[in-house]
């Protein structure tokens, strides 16, 4: 490589959700990383680019607090105080609350949301570089270095490359990567909807037979009304149809699903569809590669867990590399790659497990099937170990903790 040529400690393919924390990460920790994205940035902060909600887990939370996203999202994110899950619409319920001194299970924020606050830190840090929009065109990768050559002829070079590109990434293909992949045959509706009755914080999962329906608690918008994010799990034929709707008969389709629970609907948002599938990669690293976010798994939305995975894997790996780092260790070195494969492969293989076995038990039609889930989640509501490691779970804090997602810096 020619010294012209631009360097850092990382090279990170991918400046989405995931990708941009990671750099955000790094360079709160003096470490530099050159973020590329074919994407333009004024396509995707754009209101229409992405009308999805996230739910950001109590832990993952406490690491974007720790590495100053924090401040830029005050106001924005509603608190998830309550999480009830029901079998269809009957009355008996699993409910998950924090404890006293525990706080929110999580807080919910629209994507645009975080894209622009991720955006904004990411342009006020001294440690990163970002290359959006641009193409990669060639990538190498040895014993030496990891080089990316762009579209227009820029080249840039780190010991590390990292694959943050999302559930097609192209660096995992190009590397070999396997993965475990099927689809559920199931469409996400998402949309947002303006509601009678507030919510008072509580998320709701209401399984069918034809897929889950969840009510996600939002922030009430400028003129005071009640509002909250829907994520409606069809058959996947069922869903153009489902998006042909008009406003008011999908709202009066979705009040139906709700069972009148939080009264009068309306549509305030256009309506998406997002196909469902499973993916979980055979390994997350190869020579000065690593794999992070929904490049290494993608899983269904039923638990809501998907970007804290990825969230998860950004506190690991910035843990690994900082320590690595101090150590005055190369930051491709096969050591670091191995602690962060085996800190991350058993916790995400875990969840992506429960999250299938979850999808394929609440899809079995019939009244036996029906009652031996109602019977499960009284089970888990009347059994406190199991219901508190189901909390556990919802606010990211199995396993061992990175220090990140326990709020503290490394």
């Amino acid at each position: 490589m020619e010294s012209s040529d631009l360097r850092s400690d990382v090279i990170i393919l991918g400046g989405g959700l995931v990708g941009l924390t990671l750099a955000i990460a790094l360079d709160a920790h003096g470490l530099s990383t050159i973020v590329i994205d074919p994407a333009d940035p004024e396509a995707t902060l754009t209101a229409g680019f992405d009308g999805r909600a996230s739910a950001v887990a109590a832990a993952p939370w406490r690491m974007l607090q720790a590495i100053g996203v924090g401040d830029r999202l005050a106001g924005k994110g509603c608190p998830i105080e309550t999480i009830r899950v029901t079998d269809g619409l009957t009355p008996q319920a699993l409910i998950f609350e924090p404890g006293e001194d525990e706080g929110a299970v999580g807080i919910m924020f629209e994507n645009r949301a975080l894209r622009v606050a991720l955006r904004e830190t990411a342009l006020a840090a001294k440690n990163i570089t970002l290359l959006m929009p641009a193409r990669p065109a060639a990538v190498e990768r040895d014993g030496t270095s990891a080089r990316v050559t762009l579209a227009d002829g820029r080249r840039v070079q780190a010991p590390l490359l990292i694959g943050a590109e999302g559930r097609r990434s192209p660096t995992r293909d190009a590397a070999g990567i396997r993965i475990a992949h099927w689809k559920y045959d199931h469409a996400a509706i998402i949309g947002s909807v303006i509601h009678e009755h507030p919510h008072q914080g509580v998320a709701h999962e209401i399984f069918y037979p034809q897929g889950p329906f969840a009510i996600l608690p939002l922030v009430d918008d400028a003129e005071g009304r009640h509002r909250s994010a829907i994520v409606w799990t069809v058959a996947g034929k069922d869903a153009p149809a489902m998006l042909g709707l008009g406003p008011r008969a999908f709202a009066a389709e979705a009040a139906g699903k709700m069972g009148g629970l939080l009264g009068a609907l309306e549509l305030a948002s256009p309506l998406s569809s997002y196909p469902l599938g499973f993916h979980h990669a055979a390994r997350i690293t190869g020579t000065r590669l690593a794999l992070v976010g929904d490049a290494a798994h993608g899983i269904h939305p039923i638990a809501g867990q998907g970007l804290n995975l990825g969230f998860r894997d950004v506190a690991a790996f910035t843990e690994v590399l900082v320590e690595g780092a101090r150590l005055g260790m190369d930051l491709g070195d096969a050591q670091l790659l191995a602690r962060y494969e085996r800190w991350r492969s058993l916790d995400t293989f875990m969840v992506a497990a429960a999250t299938d076995g979850l999808t394929r038990l609440f899809g079995v039609p019939g009244r036996t099937a029906s009652a031996i889930r109602r019977f499960g989640l009284g089970a888990v509501e009347r059994i406190a170990p199991l219901k508190r490691r189901f909390m556990a779970e919802a606010r990211g804090e199995t396993g061992k903790l990175p220090r990140l997602l326990q709020g503290e810096r490394i």
